[in-house]
């Protein structure tokens, strides 16, 4: 039975404007220096933040996002152009989309919505409201006459107005020097019998006042509840022209840097124009939105030339782009965090009170709200019966004017369609394909991505992204032969797209424990041509190292090019927590969280430098958003909490009594009296995980209490349930290996370094008199390493019981053990177990 929704009450219009690749990098020194006063009062009067984007950045995919709340995978737009029914090649277009958009959903429920160039609405959808499509502003053929620019009837919505607006669009030839000079004002100098830079900045000036004409028309004289308009001007300038924008970079020419330098900055400065506009013609009532997609690379990481694949363009989009929105009880100035793409049609549905579905990947922005309401629930407005404005018929689309296509080929989105038909097909269909197998790697469905791509590469195409995309999930999931093998097959397909292997070199050698030469490699690729993403993996594995210093050093580098990086964000906070810099580890923790909000690593490491800074409210917040947005469960987090719990309570002094849900861990250098320990919680009535392959000799004659598993603890871990409510022995260098799933005590045996030293040497049948100095290092290394670790791990708890103490002081060290363990352990039983007379190598 299909769900009837309840009429609800509306509660002013929504303008939502698309400004495709818009970037705050260039925005912000732009509105400092009052070029963007539009966008000035819009962020003033409003709220502000980053806009998260998807996997891969290709435009379709995600303006379809935002207008579904929903991935790809879910909304079936996954590409330029796809294989209709009739196996003929034809760009995107709304009948691809497999779910109802937010304007199908108003229409429903009454509302007016006009649209506006939005990619894709071809052919316009006959909702309640005006629909301009994105095929509006297209198709001319440049080498016929203005006069001769046909529409496609199903361009316009309602059709009768296809007339009427066809008028509003404005053709390449009909830009005029008193447009271009504002943009070049030295446009007069180029060649453009060789130069085709001006005539393609005139294209993309024609299209996007076509659809700035247009929109304002509807806007002024139509009733409208929603209305989306969709700009692709500093996208598609960025193409063009970003490798202009100063400062400039050394193989641009200074002749085309001097001719061209002014284009971006003018780009921005006509979007805030337009906006002006639109503000203008807005009702005080209405809600106004501005967002990118994602944003575009303008420092030092600019690519001067595009590697030939296909939609290698979109190699130059930032995983970040704006949001912007003022109107009625929104708050004002005010920076907000954690958006993504899928947040804007939920937000839109809450705003006209509507439910969201609960199918819908995003959620409703109620940060920028100085008064949220509850957000209303459906489960899916797809099963939901009624009208919503959709096609009835199917309309082909198939490519007749190369115009269009051509664009995206120029653009570089789409290769040149092959002259055999076949071979043509196989080649969409196979993108199609991987951009759906990226998809799901970006929602860390890695597995299966990974089936898509091992079909891919058995496909007549070029493997080499597949490839790429193989390596890349290998290494995410810890496959690194497998990891190893792609690279391999990669560098015999490298003659036809050269990049860079260091960084998947390095961590394959790095995850099978060739530490030595996966941080060589990375140091030889910083010394040649450093990147943020080297700095970030070497800074990774000197924290791993726990060379915390040169960790930090790293990651500040990373981040000279890379700011706005959470991952780099985090790894920092992560360092100054180890470092005990816990107000500078919270710092960089928050700014993590406000790149992605929903980052539960960020949070953990913030509530880890909160509760060493005593907060341990705000502490236990963080540890509960942590646990809250891990897919899996959080361990560490629920661990943490329990903590602070115990000490808001008064408990945390009071030692828990070792129970069966617990592992008692004897841990220690090796000859640190690990094995007396065992022998004397065993005799007191503490089970040991054992299995008695070691046998007793010289060295141990009462026993080594073992466990031959416990020696590939760093491999597997799985058998530890096994140890819950036992005793178990692990040497120190394996305690990081123990899975955080369990809560642990661990004794940990201390001795003096000499004495260790000595006692092993002796065992050995080395001279006792001749200590290697590299060993003791080593040692001391280790010690300290363990303390570092036992005060990141919430789950453990931890006593030190010095070796020497309980062969002079039995009775004091055992104390300590039975008031850490359990009050009620038999102390003369233990004390029985020591032989003062196994005591060797003392040093006074």
């Amino acid at each position: 039975m299909k769900k009837k929704i309840k009429t609800v009450v509306h509660m002013g219009k929504v303008l939502l404007l698309g400004w495709d690749a818009a970037d705050w990098q260039i925005m912000w020194p732009l509105i400092n220096q009052g070029k963007m006063p539009a966008f000035k009062k819009l962020i003033s009067n409003g709220v502000y933040a980053n806009m998260s984007t998807l996997d891969p950045p290709f435009s379709p995919m995600l303006w379809t996002s935002v207008a579904t709340g929903k991935t790809p995978d879910k909304h079936g737009i996954l590409n330029f152009i796809e294989v209709n029914q009739d196996n003929e090649i034809q760009p995107v277009s709304v009948q691809s989309r497999k779910t109802r958009a937010v304007w199908n959903i108003l229409t429903h429920k009454g509302k007016k919505s006009n649209l506006v160039g939005w990619w894709p609405t071809h052919p316009a959808e006959p909702i309640n409201g005006v629909v301009i499509s994105d095929k509006f502003q297209k198709g001319y053929d440049k080498k016929r006459p203005v006069a001769r620019w046909p529409i496609d009837p199903h361009t316009i919505h309602p059709p009768e107005l296809l007339e009427t607006y066809q008028k509003y669009r404005i053709h390449p030839k009909e830009i005029t020097p008193a447009h271009i000079l504002p943009f070049i004002p030295k446009a007069a100098q180029i060649d453009q019998s060789k130069d085709e830079g001006l005539k393609n900045f005139a294209h993309v000036l024609a299209q996007n006042s076509s659809i700035h004409a247009a929109a304002t028309k509807v806007m002024r004289e139509t009733e409208w509840d929603f209305m989306a308009v969709y700009y692709d001007a500093i996208d598609h300038f960025c193409h063009g022209f970003m490798k202009f924008h100063p400062p400039k970079l050394g193989p641009v020419p200074p002749k085309l840097f001097d001719i061209y330098n002014e284009v971006i900055t003018g780009a921005y400065v006509f979007q805030d124009m337009m906006l002006e506009r639109m503000m203008k013609l807005a009702d005080e009532d209405t809600t106004i939105i501005v967002m990118s997609d994602h944003g575009y690379e303008s420092g030092s990481l600019r690519i001067l030339e595009m590697p030939k694949f296909n939609a290698a363009p979109a190699m130059e989009h930032r995983q970040f782009g704006i949001f912007a929105a003022m109107g009625p009880g929104i708050k004002k100035n005010t920076k907000i965090f954690g958006l993504g793409l899928f947040d804007i049609a939920p937000t839109i549905l809450h705003h006209f009170n509507l439910p969201v579905g609960k199918d819908m990947d995003g959620k409703v922005i109620q940060d920028m709200y100085e008064n949220p309401k509850p957000v209303q629930f459906i489960e899916s407005w797809d099963a939901v019966e009624g009208e919503f404005g959709e096609h009835k018929g199917d309309y082909s689309t198939t490519i007749e004017n190369q115009e269009q296509l051509q664009q995206l080929i120029d653009l570089g989105y789409v290769d040149a369609l092959d002259e055999d038909k076949d071979k043509a097909l196989r080649q969409v269909k196979c993108d199609v394909k991987h951009n759906l197998a990226r998809v799901h790697k970006g929602k860390k469905d890695f597995h299966r991505a990974k089936e898509l791509l091992l079909e891919l590469v058995t496909e007549d195409v070029d493997t080499v992204p597949f490839y790429i995309d193989l390596l890349t999930i290998s290494l995410n999931l810890d496959e690194y032969d497998e990891a190893e093998t792609y690279l391999a097959k990669l560098r015999t397909l490298e003659h036809k797209f050269k990049f860079s292997t260091t960084v998947s070199e390095a961590k394959i050698a790095l995850g099978q424990g060739k530490i030595n030469k996966g941080i060589k490699l990375l140091e030889e690729a910083k010394e040649k041509k450093p990147t943020p993403a080297i700095w970030y993996e070497l800074g990774k594995q000197y924290l791993r190292l726990e060379k915390y210093e040169l960790a930090r050093d790293s990651f500040l580098e990373a981040m000279e090019t890379e700011e706005d990086n959470a991952r780099f964000q985090q790894a920092l906070a992560l360092t100054y927590n180890r470092l005990g810099q816990f107000e500078d580890a919270a710092e960089h923790a928050f700014v993590a969280i406000e790149l992605i909000k929903y980052f539960p690593e960020a949070h953990y490491t913030l509530g880890e430098a909160l509760q060493n800074l005593g907060e341990h409210e705000m502490a236990k917040n963080a540890f509960e958003n942590a646990a809250r947005l891990k897919p899996m469960t959080h361990h560490k987090a629920e661990h943490a909490i329990a903590n602070i719990n115990d000490q808001l309570s008064g408990n945390k002094e009071k030692a828990k009594v070792f129970d069966d849900t617990q592992i008692l861990i004897v841990s220690g250098l090796p000859r640190s009296g690990t094995s007396l320990m065992m022998q004397m919680l065993h005799s007191a009535g503490i089970n040991a995980l054992v299995d008695g392959k070691r046998e007793a000799d010289i060295s141990n004659p009462k026993g080594y209490f073992e466990y031959e598993p416990v020696k590939g603890l760093q491999k597997n871990n799985d058998w530890l349930h096994l140890a819950q409510g036992k005793s178990v022995k692990v040497v120190a260098p394996l305690l990081k290996f123990l899975d955080p799933q369990y809560r642990y005590k661990v004794i940990f045996m201390r001795r003096n370094l000499n004495e260790i030293v000595t006692s092993q040497q002796i065992m050995i049948g080395k001279d006792a008199k001749t200590l290697p100095i590299t060993l003791l290092e080593s040692y001391k290394k280790t010690v300290l390493s363990v303390d570092n670790w036992q005060k990141s791990e919430p789950g453990v708890e931890f006593l030190y019981i010095d070796y020497k103490e309980v062969i002079k002081n039995p009775e004091q060290a055992i104390g300590k053990v039975v008031e850490f363990v359990n009050p009620t352990l038999d102390i003369e039983t233990m004390k029985a177990c020591v032989d003062t007379t196994l005591y060797r190598n003392v040093k006074s």
